[in-house]
């Protein structure tokens, strides 16, 4: 087997390692929901149906979701530096492309390209930072870059409808160019390199979990338009489930296994994993609804909604590096614990507040409720993550954690909508309303059950400011993360 190898950074920073993974992980977050405000205008240029249009947004979700742990995995075995300077070359040349695109074909393939290099741009992001910051400051740096990707989430489609409204549509994507051609030589002077142990790639778990992932995250994208019960979205679940289940067992046997199954008998680890679906489930499916009852009920623009919106995008702003600093104090088990408790009373107090004639400032608190849980989410969460793990294994375990919460938002954006359809739709103010109440108490919750997962989590302290290592009774997961 080989050996963990480190390179110490070049130019010795963590500022820098901070700045350049949380700008590359806010611009592929970015990439989620900011196409969704200009797909009016892209139809209008580049004609195809509804079908079209849903894929140029399932397109990147699903090449992100289904490759992100095998993006982890070329990093721990090539370098990590230099596979996410690669994602960064990927993701940038496929933004031009996108940006480009002369008809909805192209335009597809290059959503689903760019989702390949934000597939093995934001596992990477985690190791690369956690290599450079000291286990004592891990949790403010974790706090930034917690905050950079919740905002970028949140504020998709604010920035793709200022864009789409005051420029053009093709700059949704010609924005990413110019941050990912400065972020390229950053990395490459100021970042040091990094190797998993594994001499191999485990291709076969990659197959299996990819064709599992995409079976099941399909199926979910397209029950809305093909029906539930119609062959295509039954032979997605029942094919992914299968091949999901084939990897869990081929990884159990594996000699080198590319997820292995022993850190799933960590407490924490399995905890923080369950938790950051339903998160995710709630909070993007909540996202995709509340922008457009503001549009649709409200009468605001696509950027006036945005506008709108920032008592709860800015809040993982502040939020965010405090919630950090808080869980280097007291552990980030509380800290997660209490943000997903305070969404899930946010999206409770949406769903009492909305009115086909509700006022605006009558929604406030549950914006900025919903806002402050998000940010205390984000930082504590990805801390959690990282320190039941190795340092040889922060690749796998950010890769796993990133397309289970990738996978959450797609149930959720699906699931969601399929409760808001069922009970109301797009005719009237009244009849969006009817769909979107019931729909918030799913979203809702879901994340309450998020913060009854975390519950389980040790509260335990260690002196080096990361969450305790074991659980009862666990003598294989991996140690705390100490570099």
């Amino acid at each position: 087997m080989r050996q963990h190898r480190k390179q110490p950074a070049r130019g010795g920073s963590a500022v820098w390692a901070v700045a350049i993974t949380s700008m590359a992980g806010f611009i592929t977050a970015l990439d989620n929901l900011i196409v969704t405000t200009a797909l009016p205008s892209i139809r209008k240029d580049l004609g195809g149906g509804l079908e079209d249009l849903e894929w140029t947004v399932s397109a990147y979700t699903l090449t992100f979701a289904v490759l992100l742990m095998f993006g982890a995995s070329l990093g721990d075995r090539f370098g990590r530096r230099r596979l996410f300077v690669i994602g960064l070359a990927i993701f940038t040349a496929a933004s031009a492309s996108a940006a480009l695109a002369p008809g909805m074909g192209e335009l597809i393939a290059a959503r689903a390209a760019q989702g390949v290099g934000a597939a093995i741009v934001t596992p990477l992001t985690l190791t690369l930072l956690s290599a450079a910051v000291p286990a004592e400051r891990r949790g403010v740096a974790f706090g930034i870059w917690g905050a950079a990707s919740g905002i970028a989430v949140a504020t998709g489609p604010l920035i793709g409808g200022t864009l789409t409204e005051h420029l053009s549509w093709q700059w949704i994507f010609w924005v990413n160019v110019p941050l990912g051609l400065a972020l390229i030589p950053l990395a490459l002077l100021r970042l040091g390199e990094s190797h998993g142990p594994n001499p191999t790639l485990d291709l076969a778990g990659t197959t299996l979990v990819s064709g599992g992932l995409f079976g099941i995250v399909y199926a979910l994208v397209r029950g809305n338009a093909n029906g539930w019960t119609s062959t295509p979205v039954l032979g997605g679940f029942f094919a992914g489930t299968a091949l999901l289940v084939g990897f869990v067992l081929y990884e159990l046997r594996a000699q080198h296994p590319m997820l292995p199954m022993r850190l799933f008998r960590h407490r924490s680890f399995s905890a923080i994993n369950a938790a950051s679906l339903l998160m995710f489930l709630g909070m993007f499916g909540a996202i995709f609804l509340l922008s457009q009852y503001l549009q649709t009920v409200g009468g605001y623009s696509p950027m006036e909604a945005g506008v709108r919106m920032l008592p709860w995008t800015a809040m993982p702003m502040i939020a965010g590096p405090l919630a950090g600093a808080l869980s280097d104090r007291i552990g980030g088990a509380p800290v997660v614990t209490v943000g997903m408790a305070l969404n899930a009373v946010g999206l409770g107090l949406w769903a009492l507040a909305v009115k086909p004639d509700v006022s605006y400032p009558a929604l406030l608190p549950a914006l900025i409720v919903c806002g402050i849980g998000m940010g205390m989410f984000f930082a504590p969460s990805a801390n959690l993550v990282m320190s039941t793990v190795s340092p040889e294994e922060q690749g796998i375990a950010s890769g796993a954690n990133n397309a289970i919460r990738e996978v959450g938002g797609a149930i959720g954006v699906a699931s969601l909508a399929a409760v808001f359809s069922a009970q109301g739709g797009y005719g009237s103010a009244s009849l969006f309303v009817d769909g979107l109440v019931p729909a918030l108490w799913v979203g809702a919750g879901a994340v309450a059950l998020a913060a009854a997962l975390a519950l389980l989590m040790p509260r335990q302290h260690n002196a080096d400011g990361t969450a305790a290592g074991r659980a009862a009774g666990d003598t294989t997961a991996g140690a705390p993360v100490a570099l």
